[in-house]
């Protein structure tokens, strides 16, 4: 979708391949230097830079072998415990919408501008799931003592309930894709299993939230937060 709308492509650390002439320009314009080391995310950095200068960005799928199915990709796990996973995703929420937003700022045409907003909502998208699930709490309260017999009526109004079926259409939707394309890489249960960690998730997306703001209002982090990732056992050395 990036490449549809003109955006500049992200890098992706490990999951990334670079050109010699691009990196020798990125070098040229920062005193030898073509990595951003005062960033806590400067592989995201990198592929906007270059986007920047003109320069090519693409995702690229190609597989390991060809006619296999397996693809060339970094196979590292997401850090198995709550307080791993909330520093690292604080440190890309951080890097990309806090400090992304004042080393970057605002430029490019209409579809990188709109990317670049995408990419920095994490703080405000955490503000707004805790508002979800605490309303969700409050109404399922409602209905519950209703069901009960209280004296009280749940009433929504007609435009809210139209949005919330739009909205809950569009979610069925995209959990449908998350696990179809799950599925199709890591099998059927892992499939299914990412369709309960839709909640995993949001949860990780709240705290980290909180973490990266409290960081960023605190001066930003002091050091790079590097989180330990293990992978899986077919492809330890």
């Amino acid at each position: 979708m990036r490449e549809a709308v003109g955006a500049a492509i992200p890098l992706a650390g490990v999951g990334c391949a670079i050109g010699r002439q691009p990196l020798a320009r990125l070098a040229s314009l920062s005193n030898g230097n073509p990595f951003a080391g005062s960033s806590m995310t400067e592989d995201y950095e990198m592929g906007l830079r270059l986007g920047a200068l003109g320069l090519k960005t693409m995702f690229v799928r190609i597989p390991e072998r060809p006619g296999d199915r397996g693809v060339v990709a970094s196979r590292g796990h997401f850090p198995a415990t709550i307080g791993e996973a909330v520093r690292q995703k604080a440190r890309w929420l951080g890097g990309i919408a806090l400090a992304g937003w004042d080393r970057l700022g605002w430029t490019g045409g209409l579809g990188e501008r709109w990317m670049r907003m995408r990419d920095r909502r994490g703080p405000l998208a955490g503000l707004l799931l805790l508002a979800a699930y605490a309303a969700a709490f409050l109404w399922s309260q409602i209905w519950v003592a209703e069901a009960l017999g209280a004296p009280i009526h749940a009433r929504l109004d007609p435009t809210l309930t139209t949005l919330l079926t739009i909205n809950a259409w569009l979610l069925a939707w995209r959990i449908a894709m998350r696990a179809m394309f799950t599925a199709s890489a890591y099998g059927l249960g892992e499939g299914l299993l990412s369709i309960p960690r839709v909640v995993v998730g949001n949860v990780i997306a709240m705290l980290a939230a909180a973490r990266a703001v409290g960081l960023h209002l605190g001066g930003g982090a002091k050091r790079w937060d590097k989180t330990r990732h293990i992978f899986p056992a077919e492809f330890r050395s």
